[in-house]
């Protein structure tokens, strides 16, 4: 049975294989069933979904963050943060944050007057888009000690900018993320 994965927003992906020019194997994910499928994963190859719902074929990751500290992030944004829209990955060291666009709930009301039926949770996670805004990254392994970054949004610049130096990343989140959707989030530096 050919290898097939269903994103947050419902639609069904298949996992193909090519060829690249030199005549190695490419693995691709569509949503169509036409062309060589394959029937297992490849070793050392795993399903990653990013926070806007495209689905790809990635080696796996080395795990430098723990379950504990991912839960961690996840907890303090539920406890000191008014945003309900969120993501939070992990990529190799550092513990990134995504924030959807809060406006989609406005969009969704103005929708439900035209045809409530149509604006159902589906729809929703559609015209939802996630960016990173915040991360964590680790800086030393044996301690558990992070620094933390931001996503400066000025068009000159659209990168990552230091706002801490070494921490616990406990310690961190508390200070950090309840800037998450607030106007004060953008004068952190």
């Amino acid at each position: 049975m050919a290898i097939k994965y269903t994103n947050r927003k419902g639609k069904t992906f298949y996992l193909h294989v090519g060829k690249t020019k030199k005549g190695n194997p490419k693995y691709y994910f569509s949503q169509s069933q036409e062309g060589e499928l394959i029937n297992s994963l490849p070793d050392g190859y795993e399903i990653y979904e990013n926070p806007d719902s495209q689905v790809f074929l990635r080696k796996i990751q080395p795990g430098f963050i723990t379950g504990q500290e991912k839960a961690l992030v996840e907890k303090g944004i539920q406890k000191y943060s008014d945003i309900k829209y969120y993501k939070v990955e992990i990529k190799k060291k550092m513990i990134v944050i995504y924030t959807g666009n809060e406006e989609v709930d406005e969009v969704m009301e103005r929708l439900r007057v035209f045809n409530p039926f149509k604006a159902d949770e589906g729809l929703k996670q559609m015209l939802l888009r996630y960016q990173p805004v915040l991360r964590f990254e680790l800086v030393d392994e044996e301690k558990r000690l992070f620094q933390t970054r931001r996503f400066c949004f000025l068009g000159s610049i659209d990168d990552w900018i230091h706002i801490s130096g070494m921490d616990t990343l406990e310690n961190l989140v508390k200070r950090f993320v309840r800037y998450l959707g607030q106007d004060s989030f953008y004068e952190l530096i």
